[in-house]
Formats: structure tokens, sequence, C-alpha cells
């Protein structure tokens, strides 16, 4: 008997319902929003990672050499993915490009709640415009899927944030900051204690006075003292990203987001090839502790994979923390098997049955008939056990009479009903409309 690798998981028909169910609301509403879906490769070169992370990230990857001397990996995120085939194609496609994908990823990570070694994300990106109401739209739209699930704004919090805001009050120290370096450590910040929080700063060149003056420049603004922050680090690169954070802001308001979303500059995102605005969704309870959604622009990506210089908007929704936040707020899809219709046999009426079930699934229904030669009553146990709604029995008498049987499940009752009325050209007719 083989045991299951640790980080990686099954997903038996009961959950699979519920996680497909799950899945299919985050699509429709990004089909809702004009994006197209996309297909991608699970393996790529491994050097669309080790050139920009350097070759220490191989320990996190799922990377092997193939049959062809190639440096490969199982894809740990689709980023750099969707930035090689913009690149690709960059002259031909449409601007602003709007796309989205759901499919599994790989890294090789400690294993923890809503985090596995295996994951699966649906991912959502713009490309080819700079315009707030872009940052704006991918944060509505996560904001009315999460309430399409019964979400509401006292359910979760959409952190919102600007790298360039943290970026110029960090130049604006007398000091050498290593400024990406310190927006990793404001990353960190509500995983470490302060005083940790503060050595990473002054790790990254500030003093811990300095640490702690701009630990409290973060915590203590709200959008109207975030002209505190111009008047504090001064120049054009401060107040050009609050003013487009406001843009952006103001864009969510007006597309009915602005109650999902705070502003919160302790909120920076670790990967370094965020630009601006970023963003998070948390469950506002804090049960749930890890991030359930979370992105922003990156705007020097397309260039840095050998395209033209295009702007980019986009965030990435996971299904490990997704569903903890569902069951915790109660609205988790049930996991649980439904079906429209068993159509059972009895005696010789295999090709009559199986003539009803055709039709009955040409109506879009979901339909089971005997495949194993089962009894009458073995039929009727597994009717019962897949939550059928209604049984359509087949048998040679009620045929020589031109009738089929209808059992309702739940109560028991039963009709007859001629084999010409059943079942109609539409609809989903049960035992209460014969009986």
């Amino acid at each position: 008997m083989y045991d299951r690798l640790k980080g990686f998981r099954d997903f038996y028909p009961e959950e699979m319902a519920a996680r497909r169910e799950v899945v299919d609301t985050v699509e429709d509403a990004c089909r809702r929003y004009g994006f197209r879906e996309v297909g991608t490769p699970f393996l790529e070169r491994a050097e669309m990672w080790t050139d920009k992370s350097g070759e220490d990230i191989v320990d996190e990857l799922y990377a092997f050499e193939d049959k062809g001397g190639r440096h490969v990996t199982l894809a740990p995120e689709l980023t750099p993915t969707v930035a090689r085939m913009v690149t690709a194609k960059q002259q031909e496609l449409s601007k602003p490009i709007k796309w989205f994908s759901t499919r599994p990823f790989w890294r090789y990570e400690q294993v923890q709640q809503g985090r596995f070694r295996e994951f699966y994300q649906t991912n959502v990106d713009i490309f080819g415009t700079d315009d707030p109401r872009a940052d704006a739209e991918v944060i509505a739209l996560a904001a009315d899927y999460l309430a399409d699930f019964g979400l509401t704004a006292d359910d979760v919090d959409v952190r919102v944030s600007h790298r360039d805001i943290l970026g110029a009050l960090l130049r604006s120290f007398d000091a050498d900051v290593d400024v990406r370096a310190a927006i990793r450590a404001v990353d960190k910040s509500e995983k470490v204690s302060t005083a940790e929080y503060h050595d990473l700063l002054a790790g990254a060149g500030l003093s811990y006075d300095e640490a702690a003056e701009f630990d409290d420049l973060l915590t203590g603004t709200d959008r109207d003292s975030l002209s505190d922050l111009v008047e504090f680090a001064g120049g054009d690169e401060i107040r050009d990203a609050v003013e487009n954070l406001d843009a952006v802001l103001d864009a969510v308001d007006a597309l009915g987001a602005g109650d999902f979303c705070e502003l919160s500059l302790e909120t920076a995102r670790g990967l370094d090839y965020y630009t601006g605005v970023v963003f998070e969704c948390f469950d506002a309870t804090g049960e749930v502790s890890r991030a359930v959604l979370g992105g922003g622009r990156y705007d020097d990506l397309i260039e840095e994979f050998g395209g033209q210089p295009t702007p980019a908007v986009g965030f990435g929704q996971g299904y490990s923390t997704l569903p903890l936040l569902l069951e915790r707020a109660g609205v988790h899809p049930d996991e649980a098997l439904s079906t429209d219709y068993y159509v059972l046999q009895v005696g010789d009426t295999e090709a009559e049955a199986a003539a009803m079930a055709r039709d009955l699934r040409a109506l879009g229904h979901v339909v089971e008939t005997d495949v194993s030669g089962r009894s009458f009553g073995a039929q009727m146990g597994y009717a019962d056990s897949i939550d059928a709604e209604t049984v359509v029995i087949v048998g040679e008498q009620d045929l020589a009479n031109d009738e089929v049987t209808l059992k309702d499940m739940d109560s028991g009752d039963q009709t007859t009903v001629p084999v010409a009325e059943f079942p109609p050209e539409s609809g989903r007719p049960t035992y209460e409309d014969y009986e």
C-alpha cells in the first residue's frame, strides 16, 4: 500500500463537487468582467526563476534535469509564464490583455495551515494599461465573487497599499537603505514580533530609531493622513504614489467594492517584482491566519522578459485558504453528491432503460443507470447512496402497459406515467408532476 506524499491532497467526489462549485463561482465572475481563459504548461525552464532569484531558489522548486539535459521545474507560480506568453505575441494581442487561468502549482516548502506543496490558484491579470481603473477592476472582481459566496465586508478585509509609498518613505531617511530588503521586512511584520521586525529593518540599513519611526508612520496612517506622509518624505515619488493610490481607491468605490477595502501600508507583498498598488485579502476575524488572495501591479516584468515595456496588474486566488474562510463564515458549499434520476432496470429492459437514460441526459440532467447487473433491491440501495431525487423504474410489466414508474426517493411515493409522456421535451419532472 502506497502512502500519499506529504503536502499533496486527494479530493473524493463529495469534496470535489464542493470544490468545483467554489472554482466555478470565481471563474464565472472573471468571465463577467471580460477576462478570457488561457492554458499554460505545468513544466517550465527553471531559469525563469533562478535567473531572477538565484540558484538558492532551487531548494524551493520541484526542479530536475529532463532527458534533453534541460534544467526544468514544475511551475511554482503563474506570473513569469504569462509574462513569457505576452512577450511572445506582444504585437498581435489587443490591449488591454485580460486573462485568467485556474491550475495547480508546486513549491517544496513547509506544510502548514492553508499551505501545501501542491496548490491550486486562479490567476487574473490585466496587461497593457497603467490606468488606476485597471487596479480597481481586479480588486472589485475579487470583492464581487467573495460577495457571490455570501461573504460581506464584516467577513473579509481587502488591505490595499502602495510599494512606491513604502520606497519613498524608506529613501527619505538619512541612511543607506536596501529598499527591497526593507519592504520584504514589512511583508513579514505581522508574522514576527516588533523586536524581530525592527531587527529586519535594521538589517536593511535603518537605525533602530529610524525603524521605530518608520513603523509608526505605517501603522498610524489612514487615507485622511496620507498627506502627512507626503510632507514627511517630500518629493515627486511619494506625491505621485499617493495620488495613484487615491485614484485606485476612488475607482474601487465607484465599482461598489469600497466597503471591502481598507488602507494598510503594512501590506507589502514579498515578491520583488511588484511596483505600485498591492493588496491582500484576509479573514476579518483572524481565524484563518493566511491571506485568502493577493496581488498588485508589476509594471516592469514584461520588459525583464525581453518584451516591450508593458504595465500589468493582477492577483492570485488560492484554493487552500478560501475554503477555510467559507467554512468559518458558514457559506461553504455542501460536500454532497446529488443525482437527478436513477433509471432502474427490471428484467430484460436494458435497451429501453438505456434509451430512457439517454433521453434524460440529452435534457441536461444528471442520470445514472445500472452497469453492474444488480438486483432490484441493490439498485434501489445504490440510488439512495447517490442521493437520486427520482428513480425511473423500467420494468417488463410496466413496458407491457406502455408505462414507466416514477418513485420519489424522499417520500417513497410512486406513480406510473405513460412512456409517451416521459421524459417531456424540457424540464425536470418528478413524481409530483404526475401524481
